[in-house]
């Protein structure tokens, strides 16, 4: 009779059909394969083996973590990736049953991204443009506030994570591009629109680029990156980016620690849906794969809905 492959080997095995089917990063493939040997390690104690675990052992695995202090987002992360791990096993035909199948998580509402008005993020166009046109900067001071111009613009325009935002190629900013392709996680790409703002930032941009110190070609000015590093080669960092916005939020008047690249990304989003975007629309331009992501915007959606029944309804309250 053939023995049971070990939790070991069949995480191994789940984590191999991440990466290759789903094509998931380190990051996310390190995450599960620390919630899975968690959920090992407490099997062994209670002398079962993920090839065997029935349905109370993971209830019992559940209430451990919470016993143990768990946040209930953690428990519902460490939930999916054991629901994810059985569902791969039945399929396999490793197990003939799922027993995470019936499981329930715990009860949590998603919290609401922060967003900023469209107000807010004029202001910050606008403070960033007057950087770009501040009288007695240097070349290079110039060069820094036109990156950020552009950064700021391209971001607003498209939705773009920071990561995909901060490495786009240098082939992006071509002056016909009506579209850019962006290649987001697990190598997955889309293609999103460009508006004529973020065109023209990206246009004025690269041509002081190249004007840079009466023509001569700088490291940066030849990089391949849109966004290259001007101290060092390579691409702008997210952590750099960061920074430079808290600071652009500063001068603006705004709080910084309400601004960060993510929370742009989220204006994109509410931005569009408040006028009027479909949810799928604005799930494909944002690059996730499940709607569900989406969905944490349908306040949005809700709050459009009522504010047109009442605005436009015949028999609305005046």
């Amino acid at each position: 009779m053939r023995s049971k492959p070990s939790d070991a080997r069949l995480i191994d095995l789940f984590l191999d059909m991440l990466a290759a089917e789903q094509g998931a990063g380190e990051n996310t493939l390190a995450a599960y394969r620390r919630d899975l040997s968690d959920l090992s390690e407490f099997l062994v104690r209670q002398r079962q083996s993920v090839a065997v675990a029935e349905t109370q052992n993971l209830r019992d695995y559940l209430a451990d973590l919470d016993t143990r202090g768990f946040k209930s987002s953690s428990v519902a992360r460490r939930l999916s990736a054991l629901r994810h791990l059985f569902r791969f096993l039945l399929s396999e035909r490793i197990r003939s049953d799922d027993p995470a199948a019936i499981l329930s998580g715990p009860k949590r509402g998603r919290t609401l991204p922060k967003v900023l008005s469209i107000a807010d993020v004029d202001r910050m166009l606008r403070k960033a443009k007057e950087l770009t046109e501040a009288p007695g900067a240097s070349v290079l001071r110039r060069l820094r506030a036109m990156r950020l111009y552009c950064l700021l613009e391209v971001l607003y325009a498209t939705g773009l994570r920071v990561s995909e935002l901060v490495s786009l190629p240098r082939s992006a900013a071509r002056h016909d591009a009506r579209m850019i392709v962006v290649r987001g996680k697990g190598g997955k790409e889309r293609l999103v629109p460009l508006n004529d703002a973020s065109r023209q930032a990206m246009s004025d941009y690269l041509a002081a680029m190249e004007s840079q110190k009466g023509g001569r070609k700088s490291s940066a000015v030849t990089a391949k990156w849109l966004f290259p590093s001007f101290g060092e080669s390579g691409h702008l960092t997210r952590q750099h980016f960061a920074r430079d916005l808290k600071e652009l939020a500063t001068a603006a008047g705004l709080a910084p620690r309400l601004v960060s690249p993510h929370v742009l990304r989220h204006a994109f989003a509410s931005h569009l849906l408040h006028n009027g975007a479909d949810l799928r629309i604005v799930q494909t331009l944002l690059g996730h794969t499940d709607i569900s992501t989406t969905q944490i915007y349908t306040h949005v959606v809700e709050e459009r809905l009522k504010s047109l029944v009442r605005d436009l309804h015949p028999l609305a309250e005046k």
